[in-house]
C-alpha cells in the first residue's frame, strides 16, 4: 500500500512546488478502515482529507426510509471536507470510507490561512470543487435515467480507475447500497456480468476481467465526470485501467468478508 504522502493524491501532486510545500507542513498522515465514518449531517467539518493511492471515500445521503445512498466517490483524484469552504460548516451529507487506506488531513483553518497566500492554490481548490459538483449532477442524472446494470458497470469502472486496481473487496449489500437498489437487484447484474466475461466474483471480492467491455455497457456518464475533470484539472483523474490491469484480475484472486456471488 503506498505511503501517505502528496504523490499519492492527484489534486496535491500537480501543485506548483512553492505551494506544495506551504501545504505540506499542515498535512497529518492518517489511516481510515473500511467502513470507517468521517462525519455525519450536521457535524462540524474541521478537517479536509487527501486520500491516497487506493483509498476511496463516499458522500451518502441518508433518505427517510433509512437508506444511505451514494452521491460521490472521492479517490486520489480529489478531497473530502471544507475543500472551498471559510470556516468551520456543518456536514450535508454523510462521509465515510468505501475502501480503506492511507490519507493526508489538514486543519480547515490552516488551509484558509494558506489559500489567502497562495492564489493559485485556491484556484486549484475551486476548480476541483467544480469538478466534484459536475459529479453530483451527472449522479443525479444517472440515477434517474439509466438502468442498473448500467449504472453497476459505470460504479464498478469508476471505483477501479481510483483505487488503481481491478479488485475490489466489495460485498453484495456494499454494491447495493452504493447504487441504492435492493439486493436482489445487483445479483441478477452481477450474474449477467460474470456471464459476459466481465468480471469475477469470489468470497468477498469482484475482479474487472474486461475493463473495456465494462465501459461499452456502462452509461455515458462516467466518461463525461472523466472529460469534464481533464477540461478543468488536466493530469488529476486516474489513468483508465489497462490491459496488464485486467491480466492481473484474473492471475490474483483475494478472498474477504461476505460472500458477493459464485462463478458456479
Amino acid at each position: 500500500m503506498p505511503d501517505a504522502d502528496p504523490s499519492a493524491n492527484n489534486l496535491l501532486a500537480v501543485l506548483a512546488p512553492q505551494d506544495r510545500d506551504l501545504l505540506a507542513i499542515h498535512l497529518t498522515p492518517v489511516t481510515f478502515g473500511t467502513g470507517e465514518v468521517i462525519y455525519n449531517p450536521g457535524d462540524d467539518v474541521r478537517f479536509v482529507l487527501f486520500p491516497c493511492g487506493p483509498t476511496l471515500l463516499a458522500f451518502r445521503v441518508t433518505l427517510e426510509d433509512g437508506r444511505a445512498v451514494e452521491t460521490a466517490l472521492v479517490g486520489r483524484e480529489g478531497a473530502l471536507g471544507g475543500i472551498v469552504s471559510r470556516g468551520r460548516l456543518p456536514a450535508f451529507a454523510r462521509a465515510d470510507v468505501q475502501f480503506g487506506g492511507p490519507a493526508l488531513r489538514a486543519e480547515v483553518a490552516a488551509l484558509d490561512a494558506i489559500k489567502r497566500k497562495a492564489p493559485a492554490l485556491d484556484a486549484l481548490f475551486a476548480r476541483y470543487a467544480d469538478c466534484l459538483l459536475a459529479q453530483i449532477f451527472q449522479a443525479v442524472a444517472c440515477n434517474a435515467a439509466h438502468t442498473i446494470e448500467q449504472r453497476a458497470a459505470k460504479w464498478l469502472i469508476s471505483a477501479a480507475e481510483r483505487t488503481g486496481a481491478p479488485r475490489l473487496l466489495l460485498t453484495q449489500d456494499q454494491l447495493a447500497a452504493m447504487l441504492g437498489v435492493g439486493r436482489s437487484y445487483v445479483t441478477r447484474v452481477l450474474r449477467s456480468l460474470r456471464q459476459r466475461g466481465l468480471v469475477e466474483t469470489r468470497r468477498g471480492a469482484l475482479h474487472l476481467l474486461d475493463a473495456e467491455g465494462l465501459e461499452r455497457l456502462a452509461c455515458d456518464c462516467h466518461h463525461a465526470v472523466r472529460r469534464h475533470f481533464n477540461e478543468v484539472l488536466a493530469g488529476v483523474y486516474p489513468d483508465r485501467l489497462t490491459e496488464a490491469d485486467s491480466d492481473d484480475a484474473q492471475s490474483t484472486i483475494v478472498q474477504a468478508g461476505t460472500s458477493i456471488g459464485s462463478n458456479r
